[in-house]
């Protein structure tokens, strides 16, 4: 049985965000005092009492706006109304009950699930204000004055949410799941990509730059194993990024990237590779991360039976820097090798987290040298002692050297396409350190 699930909902600006991040424990909805930054719905788990759920943070809902983005996140909080166990209404003590709240509590009450009231910015310890009290006219009955900012009478507000939710089979956590990150440049089909392998209009999606700000897991599960998607905000030029909210949204893109094992960069095929596409790739490729290129859009390219053939070699040019990378030929609209996009997903997360057995790696290694003997320099020739492997997650190895000046980087690119012929390592980024005999430090 899946964990129960909360949704919290409430017009623009009362601090639905705020709340979510105190009730999580994390910083994961971005919070400013503007009305819209919320867009898509953010998943997170909670605990209360040891008891575990899924807390959905949604847009602010216009009732009466019926066009726009500001449509798209109403129909985004009213879908995360119709999947969730228990509701929790947001409304601003500062601000009073407003005609915009009575149509937010008449649409919660149609939907017949059981609301929390959760009254913000009660941020004063002591007797509740008398304007509390203009809270019942909503109709909903039980309220709970909260401080999202200073935490007050969140305990009271998680206690009255649970007094709601059957856990009488909770669910056990899956820690096998592969943490997978989407990245790429504004408006390449992340979302697109993430709403088609779910069956459904989870994320916004919008044709402008910008339509992502938080970064967003999702679980997915099924024959090719168990991951979790984070879409992100596209990566921009730091030349064009905005400062507050934008910034905030490249910042969440850039944690999730570190929190995850695979990063799969997506390209425009209609576009074709930008010089931002490399950045963003080289900071999955800095973080040791598992790499895969999907080339997005492949279903809006006019082809012959070379035009595959020739981007594949455009792109391998344009990223020669990880040619360890596959490229995939993707369409996130009709869904053209998704599957394929699974498969090499889940070989890539195992390639980044193999370890080779140093008995292996140095009988490799006396193949290799023996084949191409190492460089030397005024009658000094490069001796490698042995090679072991120190870590996964990049696979990173240490080669034990007479002398590290004469271990040239030239020497050090074949001993690691070595290793990859060897060895495999699709995907996967490689590290090599070097020591000089005796020598404890490493570069």
């Amino acid at each position: 049985m899946a964990k129960p699930i909360v949704a919290i909902v409430g017009r623009p600006n009362v601090g639905k965000s705020t709340i979510f991040n105190k009730l999580t424990g994390q910083r994961i909805a971005i919070v400013e005092d503007t009305p819209g930054v919320t867009r898509d719905r953010i998943f997170c788990d909670c605990e209360w009492n040891g008891h575990k759920f899924l807390l959905v943070d949604t847009g602010g809902i216009e009732p009466s706006i019926d066009d726009g983005i500001l449509a798209h996140m109403r129909q985004q909080a009213q879908m995360a109304i119709d999947s969730a166990d228990c509701i929790v209404m947001v409304t601003d003590l500062r601000a009073g009950v407003t005609p915009q709240d009575h149509e937010v509590a008449s649409m919660l009450m149609r939907s017949g699930k059981p609301v929390v009231l959760a009254v913000n910015k009660c941020d004063k310890i002591g007797d509740p204000p008398m304007e509390l009290y203009d809270f019942y006219a909503l109709g909903l009955g039980e309220l709970v004055p909260v401080s999202g900012v200073h935490g007050h009478g969140t305990g009271d507000l998680l206690d009255a949410v649970c007094a709601h939710l059957d856990f009488s089979e909770e669910e056990q956590e899956d820690e096998d799941r592969i943490p997978v990150a989407v990245i790429g440049r504004p408006n390449v089909g992340k979302s697109s990509l993430i709403n088609h392998i779910l069956g459904e209009d989870r994320l916004i999606v919008a044709n402008e730059a910008g339509t992502t700000r938080d970064a967003i897991d999702t679980e997915v599960e099924n024959q090719y194993g168990k991951f979790i998607f984070t879409d992100t905000a596209g990566l921009r030029k730091k030349g064009k990024v905005e400062s507050g909210v934008e910034r905030f949204s490249v910042l969440r893109s850039l944690a999730a990237v570190e929190r995850s094992r695979v990063c799969v960069i997506m390209i425009d095929a209609t576009v074709g590779f930008t010089e931002q596409d490399s950045k963003v790739a080289g900071y999955a490729h800095e973080q040791g991360k598992g790499c895969i290129i999907a080339v997005n859009k492949w279903d809006a390219v006019e082809k012959d039976t070379y035009t595959m053939d020739r981007m594949r070699k455009e792109l391998e040019e344009s990223f020669s820097f990880m040619s360890y990378a596959p490229i995939i030929f993707i369409s996130a609209k009709t869904g053209q090798r998704i599957d394929k996009l699974f498969e090499t997903i889940h070989y890539v997360d195992v390639q980044n987290g193999t370890r080779i057995p140093t008995g292996a790696l140095n009988e490799m290694l006396a193949r290799a040298t023996a084949r191409v003997q190492p460089p030397s320099d005024k009658g000094k020739r490069l001796k490698i002692f042995y090679i072991t492997q120190s870590s996964t997650r990049p696979p990173t190895f240490v080669c034990f050297v007479n002398q590290r000046a004469l271990f040239h980087f030239s020497y050090q690119r074949y001993i690691e396409n070595q290793i990859r012929e060897n060895f495999g390592l699709t995907g996967t980024p490689v590290r090599m350190l070097v020591r000089e005999h005796g020598d404890g430090s490493a570069r």
